[in-house]
């Protein structure tokens, strides 16, 4: 697996790329007190709209606030909402879907009927109505999304262990009296989660794209808080001014587009069929 992850590396130029801007993104967010220059809540009238500089790199917004500093900060709540409400959707809906897939039956088809009610909606729209119910905040925010984003790991893992509670290990398991539960954890989700982490590497992006658009829309950290989505809505009365809308924009491009070839890129070393190019 080492050798083959070193391969891909060399041989996927995208999956590396990826990785790259990930982690640049990562450092940043984690390091933002001491790269960024400025205050990102700091306002300064007379430096209102100024375009990229020296002195501002990505110029000032429409208060005089540092934007490169704003977007540094920013990463802090965009990232830290892409990566936990992917790690909490997908730890609830690996065990939901892995728990109606082996159990069957009469089980199977309730919990599944559930997890579909859900996904009939659309995501955007369900997490907007669940945001608005509850009231805008970044956990309210987190907590809608992981709403709307658990269903699809559920049936993700579901069609999976359908398959893999055939096997003979696990017929075996049962033959010599082991529990549900530790055949549930010890062998059907550990063979089963490999699709479930190439589905949530590349879902990382989606999520920071959601989350922008309901920070886009109102409906996510409240002002003055830095963060990309509500950054790109501020800069929307100002087109002339590209930089106030813009490098928060790209952010979010590039880190979405980062994670999408990461997970690309993980598809291929796991799955069976493509791990043999490696």
């Amino acid at each position: 697996m080492i050798r083959a992850a070193k391969k891909l590396f060399k041989s996927n130029y995208l999956f590396t790329l990826g990785v790259v801007v990930c982690i640049f993104w990562i450092i940043m967010a984690i390091f933002a007190p001491v790269v960024a220059p400025y205050d990102p809540i700091e306002q300064n009238a007379e430096m209102r709209l100024e375009a990229p500089s020296l002195a501002h790199l990505f110029g000032t917004d429409n208060f005089g606030r540092d934007i490169f500093s704003r977007v540094i900060y920013g990463g802090r709540y965009s990232l830290l909402a892409g990566l936990l409400t992917v790690l909490i959707a997908g730890i609830i809906g690996t065990f939901y879907g892995a728990i109606a897939g082996y159990v069957g039956g009469k089980t199977d088809n309730i919990m599944m009927r559930l997890s579909e009610m859900i996904l009939s909606f659309p995501s955007l729209i369900l997490a907007m109505i669940i945001n608005a119910v509850m009231g805008s905040n970044l956990f309210n925010t987190m907590f809608a999304l992981v709403i709307v984003a658990w269903p699809t790991y559920a049936r993700l893992m579901r069609s999976v262990v359908l398959s893999i509670k055939e096997n003979e290990y696990v017929e075996a398991a049962e033959v010599l009296g082991a529990s549900r539960i530790r055949i549930l954890t010890k062998e059907i989700i550990p063979n089963s989660i490999q699709s479930v982490l190439i589905m949530a590497t590349t879902d990382i992006g989606n999520q920071i794209l959601m989350f922008s658009t309901l920070s886009f829309l109102g409906l996510g950290s409240a002002p003055p808080t830095p963060e990309w989505g509500m950054m790109v809505s501020d800069g929307v009365e100002y087109f002339n001014k590209f930089w106030v809308a813009g490098f928060p924009g790209l952010a979010i491009f590039t880190m979405a587009v980062g994670a999408n070839f990461i997970g690309d890129g993980l598809r291929d070393l796991l799955d069976p069929k493509l791990r043999k190019q490696f």
